[in-house]
């Protein structure tokens, strides 16, 4: 007899073990590691999915218990089976269930129809189908003379080309088929990310310092095919081009690359870059692409068609059959962490996959995370350097306007004296104006002036954003209501709206600027398939002069035009409760920044903020990544924070609010009999920044300092605890190592 230990595909923790089947003697040849497979399961035999994780000749229990596989459902290629490998390391890693983490590293597996094309075929000899044609007009068969005709003549016709232009239903082509007279042809058809026009190839041209980091790859690529490189270029200095060249050289080799990109990033002025280099061997997948999109792109993949998939962090587990390269564009950014078990950051997942796949990783960024850098200082990723701009352009002058003056002086407008005087002149030589703002809504929250309530969701412990019409619009829940006109807890009409958002930036602008074309960029403008490419679109043909947006606006963009970029309220991320707080406000204001005189223009910024002398806000302003580094990790050192020290959060969440605290209490108290004197903090459990999310309450655990090891140790041993008592069946706890 042959068993298989089979994982469940069910998201739960109690199952999260392999459980044995009988392999029946008719699938034998079928089943092998990593084989998907049909089961009975529970008392009820219910048919589920299931992971072959190993075989083996002998029973764990008695055999007569055993029941057998059903069916096979599809077996893995092999490389499909290293992601199995990999989702194995991520359950380890990241302290998921392993049906979670094969879940994400096999996205394509999810059920949808191809694509078919068909093609009406003449089955019969031209003399045999002119006869037919004949008795088919005695018998005034008008709909099958048409076809049979234009058959005649072509002998091969689209599908589409019968029932649209010669009007021909599906019963009509059904009974010349019976009939013996056509046949119809099927096949597979790929659905392909639309691309308007045909991309015309070229080569890219280096300058020295380019070429020079394309060389200090591919040697440390010949002496360790698994090595990870950081390229740590200002903004603007070609670190795309870069990329370009280097897959180049894998394609040669005959091997493909993956190219992560952050999602608000995926730009069309982007991907053409790579269409230009590559043409239909690269593809992309994005989040508004349907599942049979995404579906064809995996197996275009697996099959061998492309050379290159761009894409956030799923296209990651890209089923490459050859992978030799991963990049990792703007790595700094915090949308490579996974916010769903397993909370996975995309980095680190890369690194493991390319030591699977002996491929190198190469990671670039502007405002490189502090993690990356400390590797790089300490010896763990070769570091390259890109000190200049493409075409010998020039950074662009930044000034601090310090706000705290703006009001006594008269203005109360979010917008400074000097911002508008630079913006009026700016749109007098017919140049481009670029407004960040780091938040989406026409304002913050509102609140009752007499009473001192805030309007919040009664879903969410979040207050209401109100957006034009007077909509009041939860952002993560998406309870919406309408603006109320008294308050709701003492029936005042005194309601005041605090903080902006970049609707009423935008209102404020075309009133002071009413000949300026605006357009805005937020989420609210850019949902739907195509909603960044027609806000983007009239701005890069400059059918606009201004634009206004939120974080997407400073990812990835290129726009020649823009001289002029006023970042609006720099210091808000500076407030946030999270030890990464000066590396996020350095990193968007860096970013921000670079979006200015990227075409051999003189380029211009205006940091608005209320705290000018913060480092983060200096450094930024001079685009001094060294300084704020030094900064930043001497208090990260001082405060055992990461990349400095360990740090693991526990998070938990349940309906009743009660219970959860209860739950959180016995969490804190097994692990504080566990860890016993190992040098680890444990911090809290307090109420999550955001308490509570669609009627769910939140609450978070920290466990910090100590060894990765050590924490990964009392997490297993804490799981095993959460297992084994009913009382935590009510309470999703999920864990992060990634913060």
């Amino acid at each position: 007899m042959t068993y298989a230990d089979v994982i469940v595909d069910i998201t739960a923790k109690a199952l999260d073990r392999p459980f044995q089947y009988l392999i029946p003697e008719h699938l034998e040849n079928e089943v092998e590691e990593g084989t998907i497979v049909e089961a009975p399961f529970g008392n009820g035999n219910r048919k589920i999915t299931g992971y072959v994780m190993s075989l083996s000749h002998s029973a764990k229990i008695d055999p007569e218990k055993i029941k057998p596989i059903l069916r096979v459902v599809t077996s893995l290629s092999d490389e499909e089976k290293r992601l199995t490998a990999l989702a194995v390391w991520i359950r380890d890693r990241y302290g998921s269930t392993m049906a979670a983490a094969m879940r994400t590293v096999l996205p394509a597996r999810k059920k949808t129809a191809a694509r078919q094309k068909r093609i009406v075929v003449l089955a019969v000899p031209e003399e045999s189908a002119r006869r037919e044609l004949d008795t088919m007009r005695r018998k005034h068969q008008t709909a099958r003379v048409r076809l049979m005709e234009a058959l005649v003549e072509e002998k091969r016709l689209p599908y589409e080309i019968c029932a649209e232009k010669l009007h021909i239903t599906s019963a009509v082509v059904s009974a010349l088929v019976r009939k013996g007279l056509v046949t119809v042809e099927r096949t597979r058809v790929y659905r392909n990310p639309a691309m308007p026009g045909e991309a015309a190839l070229r080569d890219t041209v280096l300058n020295e310092e380019q070429q020079q980091a394309v060389d200090t790859v591919c040697r440390g690529w010949v002496n360790g095919p698994s090595g990870r490189f950081l390229i740590h270029g200002v903004t603007g200095s070609g670190k795309t081009e870069v990329y370009i060249e280097l897959i180049a050289r894998a394609a040669a080799m005959g091997r493909q690359a993956i190219v992560l990109i952050p999602e608000i990033a995926l730009t069309y002025q982007t991907l053409m870059r790579f269409y230009h280099r590559f043409g239909g061997r690269v593809s992309v997948i994005h989040s508004k692409m349907s599942a049979g999109e995404k579906q064809d792109q995996f197996d275009r993949a697996r099959q061998g068609d492309l050379d290159v998939m761009i894409g956030p962090r799923s296209a990651l587990f890209t089923p490459f059959p050859n992978l030799g390269i991963i990049v990792i564009d703007e790595e700094h950014e915090e949308s490579y962490r996974s916010e769903q078990s397993p909370r996975y950051q995309a980095r680190e997942v890369a690194f493991q996959r390319a030591k699977l796949e002996n491929a190198c990783v190469v990671l670039g960024s502007a405002t490189p995370s502090l993690e990356s850098y400390h590797a790089a200082m300490t010896g763990g990723i070769t570091l390259i350097r890109l000190t200049k701009r493409a075409m010998d352009a020039q950074l662009p002058d930044v000034k601090i306007v310090d706000m705290r003056g703006e009001l006594p002086a008269g203005n109360g407008s979010i917008l400074s004296e000097e911002l508008l005087g630079r913006m009026e002149e700016t749109l007098r030589r017919k140049e481009q104006i670029m407004l960040f703002l780091n938040r989406r809504g026409y304002a913050g929250f509102i609140t009752c002036t007499s009473c001192g309530h805030v309007v919040k969701c009664p879903h969410c412990d979040v207050s209401l954003t109100l957006h034009k019409g007077g909509r009041l619009l939860c952002h993560y829940c998406g309870y919406e209501t309408v603006m109320p006109k008294s308050c709701p807890e003492c029936e005042s009409p005194f309601l005041r709206t605090f903080q902006t958002g970049t609707e009423q930036v935008e209102q404020e602008i075309s009133m002071r600027f009413p000949d300026a074309r605006i357009v805005r960029m937020d989420k609210d403008t850019t949902s739907g398939k195509d909603g960044q490419l027609k806000v983007l679109s009239p701005f890069a043909s400059h059918e606009a002069d201004i634009m206004v947006g939120t974080q997407m606006i400073v990812k990835g963009h290129d726009f020649p035009d823009v001289t002029l970029v006023g970042i609006l309220m720099a210091d808000m991320s500076l407030n946030i409760p999270n030890y990464r707080a000066a590396e996020r406000t350095f990193q968007l204001l860096t970013q921000a920044a670079g979006r200015a005189g990227r075409a051999g223009r003189a380029g211009t910024v205006l940091i608005q903020t209320c705290q000018p002398s913060h480092y983060a806000v200096q450094c930024a302003s001079q685009q001094d990544y060294e300084a704020f580094y030094s900064q930043e990790i001497s208090y990260r050192d001082m405060a055992g924070y990461p990349p400095c020290g360990s740090l693991v959060a526990v998070h938990m969440g349940c309906a009743d609010q009660e219970h959860l605290s209860l739950a959180a209490g016995y969490v804190r108290q097994f692990l504080i009999k566990i860890l016993g004197k190992a040098p680890v903090r444990i911090l809290g459990p307090a109420p999550e920044p955001v308490a509570k999310i669609a009627d769910v309450w939140r609450q978070v655990l920290y466990l910090k300092g100590g060894s990765p090891a050590l924490l990964r140790a009392a997490r297993n041993r804490l799981e095993r605890y959460i297992e084994l008592n009913d009382g935590f069946a009510s309470v999703e706890i999920t864990f992060d190592a990634t913060i």
